[in-house]
């Protein structure tokens, strides 16, 4: 490797450190998706529960 050792350790480095981080990033944004499509979903049947309640009966 002569005198460019640290550029290719610190270029494996790196590359070890993001190929690790990429799947708990990606891990930890589909449980944010899943709570976030959770909290909508409740937020809409609740409206409708609403609606459906306050509407008038024909």
């Amino acid at each position: 490797m002569g005198n460019h050792g640290v550029y290719v350790w610190g270029s494996v480095g790196v590359m070890a450190i993001l190929m690790l981080l990429e799947p708990v990033l990606l891990i930890q944004s589909r449980k944010n998706l899943i709570a976030r499509l959770k909290r909508q979903f409740r937020a809409e049947r609740s409206d409708a529960n609403t609606d459906r309640k306050t509407s008038p009966q024909r």
